[in-house]
């Protein structure tokens, strides 16, 4: 039996933020990749979330201009409107 697997194309998004920095569980709820801080905390501590290719399990990481949060194949550029 042959099984044909396509893998998910990864998707790119670029964000806007007003600040310095988000935090991380932060960014989620923002994004609305989670619905609630809790969930959000299970997404990190689970390491499914990336942070510049690396797996990040710190929720109050501070996100900033330049960095790449890669979460469920897309990949969020973070860029300051400033």
């Amino acid at each position: 039996m042959k099984i044909k697997v396509k893998a998910a194309k990864r998707k790119n998004e670029d964000v806007f933020i007003q600040t310095e920095f988000i935090r991380l569980d932060a960014f989620l709820k923002f994004k609305g990749i989670a619905g609630t801080g809790g969930q959000a905390k299970e997404f990190v501590q689970n390491g499914i979330v990336k942070v510049n290719g690396e797996i990040c399990t710190a929720r109050g990481k501070k996100i900033r201009n330049g960095d790449t949060v890669s979460i469920f194949s897309t990949d969020y550029c973070i860029k300051n409107e400033n």
